[in-house]
């Protein structure tokens, strides 16, 4: 059953958090070593400095709340998600996952254009009742409890909480881990995922007899390739842990705060356009928007599960079949993954393919005006 639900996090849960910033325990660093070896020491103890005397998570909480939430189970766990409905009658249903190590958080600048279009310059045919879930685990969703949740029951839960909602055609849109999720609702759902958005595309190499995956591929197509192959081999070391022993390294994560924030902030300045200055993407507001919102729900540890849930299953990577509901790629030039054209196409029904001239991993918060003209003009071919 669908509840009201509000974020309201206890004073004692704030000061505990303050006496923790106040105690940290800070690691040497290596002369002259920047960001070469993980986070930077004193960049993280600016943040947290900040953490501690400056940011107001009451001022954080209350804007979520400007949003209508909703908590309810499905499949024997708890699932929190926003519910903005759009004042315009024609609106459709929209459901935007987000991934990892983001959180509802990142879609606080895209709901007002999503569902009021004219509010924002917009025009009301392209309003969206928007339903952003926290995933399983993750955020108020609070932890899973039980083993198995990969990332293929995300997009089932999904798709169940949409039909709660009584939506009967919706759209799903998403990146990172959203966008697998998405992906996923397409085959688990096509007779009610009507059209699917990604702002990240995850797609192998086409096969088959006489197929050569690199002929006619650009210079730029090449390029990307070898950001991807860089990417995998030097900065993959978190996929590691967290697709083994999550729950190791989940000790540190949760009675830390120092520690959490710099596991967090070193992805959102290597996954960002940000060009090494992580403050010129995103304000420390931002940063620490997300990250309170996984050390207030105690969730760090539940949230990495997902990558060892999905490795077990083999169900990291790209879906097991053709996509056949027609999708939106949005592809951000600092995106991890930025597969040629032809392998996406050989892998989902790609109706639209924008090159955007900007941004990177996390393009609800970094790029929100170009993710809503692309997520607005998909939907305008298949709403």
């Amino acid at each position: 059953m669908v509840s009201p639900f509000r974020i309201e996090v206890p004073d004692a849960v704030l000061v505990d958090l303050r006496e923790r910033l106040a105690r940290t325990r800070w690691p040497a660093q290596l002369d002259d070593a920047g960001w070469d070896y993980g986070t930077e020491l004193s960049y993280l103890q600016e943040l947290c400095a900040y953490w501690e005397h400056e940011f107001d998570w009451r001022a954080a909480e209350a804007r979520l709340n400007e949003w209508p939430q909703f908590e309810t189970e499905i499949d024997g766990e708890h699932m929190h998600f926003i519910h903005a409905r759009s004042p315009h009658p024609e609106a459709f249903p929209l459901i935007v996952t987000h991934g990892w190590p983001g959180s509802v958080v990142e879609f606080l600048e895209i709901l007002g254009p999503l569902t009021d279009p004219p509010a924002h310059g917009g025009d009301a045919a392209d309003a969206f009742h928007v339903v952003c879930p926290s995933m399983p685990g993750y955020g108020w969703s609070g932890p899973t409890h039980q083993q198995g949740w990969d990332i293929r029951r995300v997009a089932e839960a999904n798709a169940q909480l949409m039909a709660e909602l009584g939506y009967e055609r919706y759209g799903a849109q998403g990146g990172d881990w959203g966008a697998i999720a998405t992906t996923l609702t397409g085959i688990v759902d096509p007779e009610h995922a009507i059209g699917l958005h990604l702002n990240m595309v995850v797609a192998g190499p086409p096969s088959g007899d006489g197929v050569n995956p690199m002929e006619g591929l650009s210079e730029a197509e090449v390029a990307a390739l070898g950001d991807m192959n860089h990417f995998r081999e030097e900065e993959t070391g978190y996929q590691a842990i967290q697709g083994t022993k999550p729950q190791t390294l989940g000790y540190g994560l949760t009675d830390s705060p120092a520690g959490l924030a710099g596991w967090i902030v070193e992805k959102f300045r290597t996954w960002s356009d940000c060009g090494g200055d992580v403050e010129s993407s995103f304000t420390k507001d931002q940063l620490l928007t997300n990250i309170t919102a996984y050390w207030v729900t105690n969730t760090i540890a539940s949230s990495v599960r997902l990558y060892c849930e999905s490795q077990r299953s083999r169900r990291f990577g790209p879906a097991p079949e053709y996509v056949d509901v027609p999708t939106g790629a949005a592809i951000f030039p600092k995106e991890l993954y930025r597969p040629p054209r032809a392998w996406a196409e050989a892998a989902f029904n790609i109706v639209q393919w924008s090159e955007m001239p900007r941004g990177g991993h996390f393009a609800a918060m970094e790029e929100p005006d170009l993710l809503v003209d692309d997520v607005r003009s998909f939907f305008r071919l298949v709403r």
